[in-house]
């Protein structure tokens, strides 16, 4: 299988060209960097995403709460991790950082909250 990929780890933006099968890289073509290389490698075997999003709060029917995941969440997770975000009500006070949902989805990340709400 081979796929293209665009680098987001500086503002270069290689075009890269990955090569491999079943989860194993075997090949990239294209790259500028260490950094590059290892993106290439970790975007073809297993893709990961910082989640971010809103959360309703429980004691005002028309504010929402940003959130975020505190570490990034494999591309293939964040649909499920949304439906349990869609259904998650926040409590006030919020401080920034406090963590909203736990373990969400049993991916050992927390989703947390990015702002205060008093």
């Amino acid at each position: 299988m081979e796929k293209l990929i665009i680098c987001t780890v500086c503002p270069r933006g290689c075009h890269m060209t990955v090569k491999g099968d079943n989860g194993v890289v075997e090949s990239v073509e294209n790259y500028s960097c260490p950094r590059g290389l290892e993106y290439a490698k970790t975007e073809f075997v297993a893709p990961v995403r910082i989640l971010t999003t809103l959360v309703k709060i429980d004691e005002k029917e028309n504010e929402l709460l940003p959130v975020r995941s505190n570490k990034p969440i494999l591309k293939s997770k964040i649909e499920d991790c949304m439906q349990v975000i869609k259904t998650t009500k926040a409590s006030l006070p919020i401080k920034r950082y406090d963590v909203i949902i736990k373990n969400v989805c049993d991916t050992g990340v927390d989703i947390v909250a990015t702002k205060d709400l008093k």
